[in-house]
């Protein structure tokens, strides 16, 4: 079993030094498992099994339903949802499912985009809190608990009526409460987690219920409770070890079955971007924001994958099946990771034919435009922006600050302060600003792609003021300074630097 695991290791390695997800090197050993015919390890099994109950649990302690409340969110999943008879019809002409409900369920996952590889490139690129961001994320989260609430009907398919008693594990809050409390140490914390979502799999299999939905809602017991963050987080990278012994069992049905099943469904997943596409621009929203969110949310997710598991243990589905579906989660990967990263540049060179489908009229996301009436413009206004805003303002000076984040946007202007919505990597922006009268500009941003493409953009425009932005390496420097920086600000560096000299100062008075 270790040298199983460590071949898992080297083959996430690679793939990861590739810029993709390491479950596809998780995957590609157990295909190559398969090929020299190994046969399988009991404790391979018994690990992918607890990877996918603390995976269960951790999602059950993660749920919030008031992200869906947005009528831009639900309205595309429902949407998104429409493509269920495609693919229902698909999964069910290529033999990986019969049962109509389980038919339903596998359509579902498959339609789910995959949440931890899009939250993964967003935060990356410093683009988590943009308002695409928001609205991928969103959406995902709602395709997730459609996902989570067919799987449940699913697994209680011929199930005795005692066995409906899993549903009521969330009753138990206040025990769990009360645990939750005892737990002073991490350690403790993280052992609570463990032994929770074990005990609500233990409880299930007594109950002759499907062990995984037990760790499910033992983990809603605990949802959204004070503090239980730090329990989710400790979980996530035990589960994460679990998972690749799952990954490796998934990669190991892999075989020469499921190949077709599997390419017709990558086929079927270029419809995706196109239900999310139509949706939002639509409501109004301008085809710029669309697209990024339609590509962030253009994959199949390693979800799905996990969902075939559980069905393939409920006897609803073959191990080709599952061989099947993890080819096409693979394969998804391999081919939405690259344009997640070239999104905002891919939008650049469709975007005369992307356009044509917005509506007419002010849209939610409109870029300001004209005159700023400002003599300096901050972008990006998290810690480092918001205090180069007040510094400018104290000193009487007319600064404006602009942000792609709607809240905070909506923080600073409660505040008093002048921000507008706006996305430095978005041409339009730069474009419709009438820049006479602005003295300088400092580019706050956390991603070094928008600070190079801003910059470009202003210096592209003919401005000749003052252009400063953060660097948060040396490596940065050369590019800022290529793109027409003239003022590079080492915050974390010079932050360190700065105390040093004022306890210098303190101790030498």
């Amino acid at each position: 079993m270790g040298s199983i695991i460590l071949l898992g290791y080297l083959a996430g390695v690679l793939v990861a030094r590739l810029g993709l997800p390491a479950f596809l090197g998780y995957l590609g050993i157990g295909a190559a498992l398969k090929l020299v015919g190994f046969a399988g390890d009991p404790l391979l099994g018994f690990f992918a099994e607890l990877g996918v109950y603390l995976l269960l649990f951790t999602v059950g302690l993660g749920v919030r339903l008031d992200r869906l409340v947005r009528r831009e969110i639900w309205a595309s999943g429902v949407f998104q949802l429409l493509l269920l008879p495609v693919f229902m019809a698909a999964l069910y002409v290529l033999g990986l499912a019969q049962n109509p409900l389980a038919l339903l369920v596998l359509a579902v996952a498959l339609i789910n985009p995959s949440t931890v590889l899009l939250a993964r490139v967003l935060q990356d690129k410093g683009e988590l809190a943009a308002l695409h961001g928001q609205l991928a994320l969103g959406i995902s989260v709602f395709l997730d608990v459609v996902s989570l609430v067919l799987l449940i009907l699913v697994g209680f398919q011929g199930v005795g009526p005692l066995g409906f008693s899993v549903l009521a594990l969330p009753l138990l809050r206040p025990l769990l409460a009360r645990l939750f409390h005892l737990a002073q140490s991490a350690e403790l914390k993280l052992l609570l987690g463990v032994g929770l979502a074990l005990l609500g799999a233990e409880l299930a299999r007594f109950l002759q219920a499907p062990e995984a939905l037990g760790a499910l809602f033992m983990g809603l017991g605990l949802s959204r409770y004070p503090g239980v963050g730090e329990v989710a987080e400790r979980l996530w990278a035990l589960r994460e070890i679990f998972l690749v012994a799952f990954f490796i069992w998934a990669g190991m049905a892999v075989g020469p079955d499921g190949v077709l099943a599997g390419l017709v469904l990558l086929l079927l997943l270029l419809l995706k971007p196109v239900f999310l596409f139509l949706p939002l621009v639509r409501q109004g929203f301008r085809a710029r924001t669309a697209f990024l969110v339609a590509v962030g949310l253009g994959t199949y997710s390693d979800f799905g994958l996990v969902v075939a598991g559980v069905l393939q243990g409920l006897g609803q589905m073959t191990p080709q099946g599952v061989g099947a579906v993890a080819l096409a989660v693979g394969g998804s990967f391999l081919l939405g990771a690259p344009l997640l990263q070239r999104a905002h540049f891919l939008y650049e060179r469709w975007k005369s034919w992307l356009k044509r489908w917005e509506k007419p009229g002010l849209h939610p996301d409109e870029e300001p435009r004209g005159a700023l009436g400002a003599r300096w413009l901050v972008v990006g206004m998290g810690r480092t922006g918001t205090a180069a805003y007040r510094f400018l303002e104290e000193k009487g000076e007319k600064v404006l600050g602009l942000d792609s984040d709607p809240a905070k946007v909506e923080y600073h202007t409660a505040k008093g302060r002048r921000v507008l919505y706006g996305d430095a990597e978005d041409p339009a922006l730069w474009e419709g600003l009438e820049l006479n009268g602005v003295k300088g500009v400092i580019l706050a941003l956390p991603d070094l792609e928008a600070r190079l493409r801003a910059a470009r953009a202003l210096r592209a425009k003919g401005f000749g003021g003052v252009v400063g932005a953060v660097s948060y390496a040396k490596e940065e420097d050369a590019p800022l300074k290529g793109a027409g920086v003239d003022v590079v600000f080492h915050p974390l560096l010079e932050a360190g630097e700065r105390l040093a000299e004022r306890v210098l100062e303190k101790g030498g008075a």
